[in-house]
């Protein structure tokens, strides 16, 4: 299918592309097009005006800043996935870019523009709501930021404003005694494709305990959400496998668990359990 009739411009600037949004009421924002084209293929999006920002400068870096990680709006899958900071800073994000997509959509797709999608079942918005991490919203009207836990509203719903582009995303950086990690499985049976369930986990170990911790659900529900439940169970523990499984059997709590094609409710629940547990052994391994 074709999608309807549209207008394009490509910005050299993010003072023009943060115009053409503020005059262009409907318009959407694009930097991969990795989820925005194949939607406006289905007509399920019909935006009056595409506003290209991939010829925009100084939005594709990555950086260490004052304790957190910064990821420019143009930073693709592919460089999250394989960069040394991230990895050893918030291994959870760069595990859950490496299995975004296939090897095409990684080198095409963007991580900022994969969080703003807010799809219910892509990798990185969970391990960004695990990890704690804060968007960095710019509009003609000035910035704001956001954080992770307010982010992601409902079903390909974010906090962005119609006028906002999701510049960055901070995330903070693990200090000692601090791991994370993601783990999913995948529509096709395997770790690629979207989530039939996956999970994003980070912890703090401190004198042999767990002091603080928080786990984060995807493809389970309406969106990304916070495995509140579990994190509390699993504080002031020792971190055992045991401790784990008991922490884990609450990760479904106060997520509305969705039946779909590839899942019962109880299925779903239960996947979020196995995979609450697998991030949270592998977090507590990296803490250690």
């Amino acid at each position: 299918m074709y999608p309807r009739s549209f207008e394009y411009v490509a910005p050299t600037s993010l003072d023009e592309a943060l115009a053409a949004l503020a005059d262009n009421p409907g318009a959407k924002v694009m930097t991969g097009g990795m989820s925005l084209i194949p939607l406006m293929k289905l007509r399920l999006f019909s935006p009056p005006l595409v506003v290209d920002i991939g010829r925009v400068p100084g939005l594709d870096s990555i950086a260490e800043n004052n304790g957190h990680i910064s990821i420019g709006a143009l930073v693709r899958h592919a460089a999250t996935a394989s960069s040394d900071a991230i990895a050893s800073g918030a291994a959870a994000l760069a595990q859950a870019a490496a299995l975004t997509g296939d090897v095409q959509v990684r080198n095409r797709g963007t991580t900022c523009g994969a969080l703003a999608h807010a799809d219910v079942a892509a990798d990185q918005p969970a391990a960004a709501l695990a990890l704690g991490a804060t968007m960095v919203a710019r509009s003609a009207g000035g910035e704001r930021e956001i954080a992770a836990d307010d982010f992601f509203v409902d079903a390909l719903t974010s906090a962005l404003e119609p006028n906002e582009i999701l510049v960055e995303v901070r995330v903070p950086k693990a200090g000692a005694g601090t791991g994370s990690s993601y783990d999913k499985l995948g529509r096709r049976g395997g770790r690629s494709d979207y989530a039939v369930a996956g999970a994003a986990a980070m912890v703090t170990m401190d004198g042999g305990a767990v002091s603080a911790a928080r786990v984060a659900l995807t493809g389970v529900g309406t969106k990304p959400s916070l495995a509140a439940a579990t994190a509390a169970a699993l504080v002031g523990t020792d971190g055992s496998d045991e401790a784990v499984k008991a922490a884990a059997q609450h990760a479904a709590e106060g997520v509305t668990v969705l039946e779909d094609l590839y899942g019962s409710v109880d299925y779903k629940t239960h996947l979020a359990q196995v995979y609450a547990a697998r991030a949270l052994k592998a977090a507590i391994a990296a803490a250690g």
